[in-house]
Parts: C-alpha cells; sequence; structure tokens
C-alpha cells in the first residue's frame, strides 16, 4: 500500500479536528492509499484557548498533550518557517532553534491566531496565554488579601475592583468567571462580596453586535445579575498606578485591569511566503487550496475563507474551525482523485457564553426564529461546544 505523508502545521482547533477528519476521510476510502500523518507545534499539547479565562480565575489545567490525543502519528516541536511548495518541504526551527526539514505530500496550515495586545505604555495584563492567565490570578488574588487587612474604604474598594477591556466573548466570559471567583475569596477572606467591583468595557455600543439587540440586552442583564458593570461606548486608554483612564476622560479605580482585545491572525504568516488578504490571513479557494501552492491547504484563523454563496467571511471562532476541517478530508480525497471537491458553507449563527458557576447562555436563529436558553442547560451547552472543539470525550 502506497503512503502519502500529510503534514499538519498548529496543533490548535483547526489542526486536531483536520487530523480527525483526514484520517477518517483516508480510512472510509479504504483503498490503496494510506495517509501518514505529522503534527508540527511549538507546544506539545493542545491548548484549550477558549478557556483562558479559566485559569485567571481559578487553579486548573486547560492542556491536553498531544500523544494522548493522537497516539497513532508523529508529533514534531518546532516553529513553521517557509514553504518550499515546489520541493514540497516545509522549513522549521526545532526546540533547540535548529533549522531543520519535513518533506510532504499534502501540508495543512493552521497556525491560527494571536491574541492583540496593547501596547506596553498602557498597563494591566493582556490575557493572551497560560503564563498570562496564571499572573492575573495571583494578582487579584494578593489584592484581596490586602484588602482584607486594609482600613482605609476608598484604596479596600479600588483594591477590589477589576476592569476588563474589551466585551467580545472572551471578556464578556472572563468578567463573569473572575466576578465570581472574587466574590467566593471574598466570603473566605471575611470580605463583603458586594464590595467587589468587575467593570467589563465596551467599546460598542451595545454587547455582541453580531447578533440581535434583545441578546445584547439579555447578555447585560445576566452579567450585571452575576457582579458585572457593563460600560458602552467607550475604550480603556491606560491602567496606571491602579487608576483605569477611559476615552470619555472617566477614571475607575481598580486593582487589575485585564485586555481582551480580540484576535488577529498569526503575523508569523508575513514570512512565510503565503499570499495573503489585507487582514494578513491566507488566500484560499472555496475549498481551502492555498493559491498557487499545489497540494497546500489552510484552514481556521490563519484563512481567510469566503463564503461562495453569499461572499461573507467566516468569523475567526473554533467553531468555524472545526466545520471547516470536517470538509477536508473529503476535499483531499476528492483532489486525490481528481474529482470535484466539497465547497465551503458559512457556518449557522450560534452562540454560547458562560458566565461561570454552570450558568451560561445560548443563541440560535434557526427557521427566521431567534431561540435562547439560559441557566444550567444553557451551561451544560456551553461546556459541551467546548468539549467537542478539544476532542474530549
Amino acid at each position: 500500500m502506497a503512503e502519502l505523508t500529510c503534514l499538519i502545521m498548529g496543533g490548535g482547533y483547526a489542526g486536531i479536528h483536520a487530523i480527525r477528519s483526514i484520517q477518517g476521510a483516508f480510512q472510509k476510502a479504504g483503498e490503496t492509499w494510506r495517509i501518514r500523518i505529522v503534527l508540527i507545534d511549538k507546544e506539545t499539547y493542545h491548548l484549550r484557548k477558549v478557556l483562558l479565562f479559566k485559569p485567571a480565575a481559578e487553579q486548573g489545567d486547560i492542556t491536553i498533550p498531544f500523544d494522548r490525543m493522537f497516539p497513532d502519528i508523529r508529533v514534531v516541536r518546532g516553529t513553521v518557517g517557509r514553504i518550499d511548495h515546489e520541493g514540497k518541504k516545509v522549513h522549521y526551527w526545532d526546540s533547540e532553534r535548529k533549522e531543520c526539514t519535513l518533506a510532504y505530500d499534502f501540508a495543512v496550515l493552521t497556525i491560527g491566531s494571536i491574541v492583540r495586545r496593547p501596547g506596553k505604555e498602557q498597563g494591566g495584563i493582556a490575557l493572551t496565554g497560560l503564563e498570562a492567565a496564571v499572573d492575573i490570578r495571583k494578582h487579584w488574588q494578593e489584592n484581596m488579601r490586602k484588602a482584607a487587612g486594609e482600613t482605609h474604604p476608598e484604596e479596600k474598594r479600588r483594591l477590589l475592583s477589576i476592569a476588563v477591556a474589551g466585551a467580545g466573548i472572551s471578556g464578556i466570559e472572563a468578567s463573569a468567571e473572575l466576578a465570581h471567583s472574587m466574590r467566593k475569596e471574598a466570603k473566605a477572606l471575611q470580605i463583603d462580596a458586594e464590595m467587589i467591583q468587575v467593570y467589563l468595557i465596551n467599546a460598542q455600543a451595545r454587547l455582541f453586535p453580531e447578533g440581535p439587540v434583545k441578546v445584547g440586552v439579555k447578555l447585560e442583564q445576566k452579567l450585571r445579575d452575576y457582579g458585572v458593570n457593563v460600560i458602552h461606548g467607550v475604550k480603556v486608554l491606560q491602567e496606571k498606578a491602579g487608576m483605569v483612564s477611559l476615552s470619555n476622560g472617566e477614571v475607575i479605580p481598580a486593582g487589575l485591569c485585564v485586555w481582551t482585545l480580540g484576535l488577529l491572525p498569526n503575523p508569523l504568516l508575513r514570512e512565510m511566503g503565503f499570499p495573503l488578504t489585507p487582514s494578513g490571513q491566507v488566500i484560499v479557494d472555496s475549498s481551502y487550496r492555498v493559491q498557487g501552492m499545489a497540494g497546500v491547504y489552510s484552514i481556521g484563523d490563519c484563512a481567510g475563507i469566503v463564503d461562495p454563496a453569499n461572499g461573507r467571511f467566516d468569523r475567526m471562532t473554533c467553531k468555524e474551525g472545526t466545520a471547516q476541517a470536517a470538509r477536508l478530508g473529503s476535499i483531499m480525497q476528492a483532489d486525490l482523485h481528481g474529482l470535484p471537491a466539497p465547497q465551503h458553507k458559512e457556518y449557522m449563527d450560534f452562540y454560547c457564553f458562560s458566565f461561570g458557576a454552570e450558568r451560561g447562555m445560548v443563541w440560535t436563529r434557526q427557521w427566521g426564529l431567534d431561540m435562547i436558553i439560559t441557566g444550567r442547560l444553557g451551561w451544560k451547552i456551553r461546556k459541551l461546544t467546548w468539549d467537542l472543539a478539544s476532542l474530549v470525550r
């Protein structure tokens, strides 16, 4: 049986689902081709990136070792450099910064996105990764220990306050989880939980502009119930010396500013020789083939994927990436046999939010109707989406 090598570059959500999809497609075909998958990633584990707010609020592990997820593939620890698509080789740097190469028959680029960072002069801590999440948790916990012994009322209130800058889904979930964990800690330290103040600073006129107004209103009501104050239409300019300056001239005394400013396509793409959109995503066709690079595909946050039916770009979320990956195996099989390949189709309107303490909210639109699920059932659905995204059974 002939063997083909498929190189997956990046073990995020799109990458791990691409592995599953490709394995399934080749097993189903059951022909003369055997697929050998090699995953290259800078880490030895899959990071459950959408759960970064969890270690910021409480101690816990949000990583899964690749060898536990895929015991039947080869995992190479390294950082992808340039792609030699004519020679069908990928150049990369290993963990010791030694330049190496890997040959491939198919290559799938899934190096994803990075979290947008504020300028260094803006202060605070950006929720960019595991280390930052742990720093956030240590910072607010230390502030609360100080507050327990603080006698000056204004300083006590400042130490018990957090500003979250950026009100996308990450900001919503981080603010709610922090409010819950801080109130829980307040009781342990014999601090009045009502003194905890978490401010969610939203540059938009309302929450969740991707959906209908009533969903944004419902989200804000839930956040308020759980101890989060939403401030609309302003941006955080800077955190300095415990004071958070807003674009409207107001200043919020806060012991910590957490930045959740959304995502950018991975900047490494600009050094790898791929054709890019103006926003920095890889240019692909409707079947995820990279422009001008035979046998190379790209999906997930790093790819500029457009629905041919309506011309809209996919958003940078894990649900889009996993849906793209589900088609990829069939696309590769079709290309291998010279057959028409499946084309991209936009994901349905479906969004989930967690508020901590097994509380959640789900919104979807079907048949022209808006459906909203809240409470414990909403949280169960949210947890299911997290688990499905990371192939957790």
